[in-house]
């Protein structure tokens, strides 16, 4: 049976993300994220990285996600189902502002997972086209390293470990954030490691 390991990992910080911007992802990394990604590059022609070694590394088409990419030394192609989701008529606003002009489109769609008040992507529809993105996985084999937005990162573990939609707004991923999932046949299992030097 084919066992495909997937890293996901979370790009790095944007000034529109440290400002809590809607699609803040198709900004450049700023200085503290640019500089955060290339710490955890790796160190020689040995080195492991962030990842370890992977076989391929896919990325959002977002110009952070590529970024983080280069950053930690990898070589990445776009794969435009890791884009972010589409905020519609939100995008390039800020959650503060939204929430104070529209607060009853902000509730339903952080409760409602069919609810996509902005004109964009619901969160249900976000899930399909990162299920079927996963799906695709599961018999590719080997180490791929990804490099996406936090949103699609809960969106892959909802789908990969078949979680309720709801559980989608109680997954919290940071910057730089490392999720491993190994896949066979069907079934996906997520991995929780402590970093080398750790562990004894």
């Amino acid at each position: 049976m084919t066992t495909t390991s997937l890293r996901l990992v979370a790009h790095a910080h944007t000034a529109a993300i440290r400002r809590a911007v809607f699609g803040g992802g198709d900004e450049p990394l700023d200085e503290g994220g640019n500089r955060a990604a290339l710490a955890l590059a790796p160190a020689g022609p040995d080195g492991r990285g962030l990842l370890g070694r992977v076989d391929a590394c896919l990325s959002t088409p977002a110009v952070a996600g590529m970024q983080t990419a280069y950053a930690l030394g990898l070589q990445p192609t776009p794969e435009p189902a890791l884009a972010d989701c589409d905020y519609g008529r939100w995008t390039g606003r800020t959650l503060d502002d939204v929430a104070a002009r529209e607060p009853e489109a902000v509730r339903s769609w952080l409760t409602e997972p069919d609810a996509a008040p902005h004109g964009g992507e619901s969160v249900s529809a976000l899930l399909h086209r990162i299920g079927r993105w996963l799906d695709g996985q599961v018999d590719r084999g080997g180490r791929i390293g990804t490099v996406t937005h936090p949103m699609v990162i809960r969106a892959v573990l909802v789908r990969a470990l078949r979680l309720p939609p709801p559980v989608f707004w109680q997954l919290d991923v940071a910057p730089l954030a490392v999720v491993r999932l190994t896949g066979r046949g069907s079934r996906w299992q997520l991995h929780l490691t402590a970093p080398a030097g750790t562990t004894g």
